[in-house]
């Protein structure tokens, strides 16, 4: 049988069925409510007609129209189709064999769990969440499994309920440790070294460690460092997640 192309390894790993919800929970939503309303306004303001107004006065409100909306826009994009493609990518040029065990630390609603039982036919997924609907909209273990069966991996993925500021799993247990936007919603930075701390023990030796997260990378960074971690890189996450955003592998 002839290999997969990375080409469509990454459009299998980004094509999916299940329902995922929208990141952040509805409190993102209702946040962007406001630029999204503003936006609106303004670029109603610069382009109506009639009314005698200065060029450099349109030309503001069209340009301050334009930034206010671009942020529920590109947020909407991330979180319906964008991360799906910037998982895909990151997973795909991953070195696994396929029999390896990986472990994604508050997984949610399963999307890229989903995707890390595409690429381990033979191995192990394992996700851990709380299960707040604070961080994900329609956040649940049912949600969750549903997902799993309709992208038909639930044979080679399982779930947890629990903290991953205490995971229970044994020490060196996982060849591949991800970590997707949920450290940031640990608000105490005791709590995010625990976190950060309990990835590197479950960790094999000689295993990889991915995080994403939008907030708070820097301090990921010196917390790996300390706990010995080699290899450590700091990169943008890339305009499907948002520019500027800073994620640590």
């Amino acid at each position: 049988m002839n290999a997969e192309s990375p080409e469509g390894l990454r459009a299998r790993l980004a094509s999916h069925r299940g329902r995922y919800g929208i990141d952040g929970g509805w409190g993102s939503v209702r946040g962007l409510l406001l630029p999204a309303g503003a936006g609106i306004l303004l670029l109603g303001l610069s382009l109506l007609p009639g009314v005698a107004k200065p060029l450099f006065q349109r030309l503001l409100e069209l340009v301050g129209g334009a930034a206010l909306l671009q942020m529920p826009l590109r947020f909407f994009y991330s979180t319906m189709r964008g991360k799906f493609f910037f998982w895909a990518k990151l997973l795909s040029a991953l070195p696994l064999r396929g029999k390896e065990r990986a472990l994604e630390m508050g997984c949610g609603r399963g999307a890229v769990l989903a995707m890390l039982g595409k690429r381990l036919p033979e191995g192990r997924a394992v996700g851990i969440e709380l299960w707040r609907t604070e961080d994900q909209t329609g956040n649940s273990l049912e949600s969750a499994r549903d997902n799993l069966v309709a992208e038909g991996v639930a044979d080679r993925c399982e779930l947890h309920t629990g903290d991953i500021r205490a995971l229970p799993f044994p020490d060196a247990s996982f060849d591949l440790v991800v970590r997707k936007l949920a450290i940031h919603n640990i608000p105490d930075w005791d709590g995010r070294k625990q976190a950060i701390g309990e990835a590197v023990r479950v960790l094999k030796p000689g295993g990889r460690l991915l995080i994403a997260d939008i907030h708070r990378t820097e301090e990921y960074l010196q917390r790996l460092e300390e706990a010995g971690m080699l290899h450590v890189r700091l990169r943008p996450l890339g305009w499907r997640f948002g520019c500027g955003f800073l994620g640590v592998t």
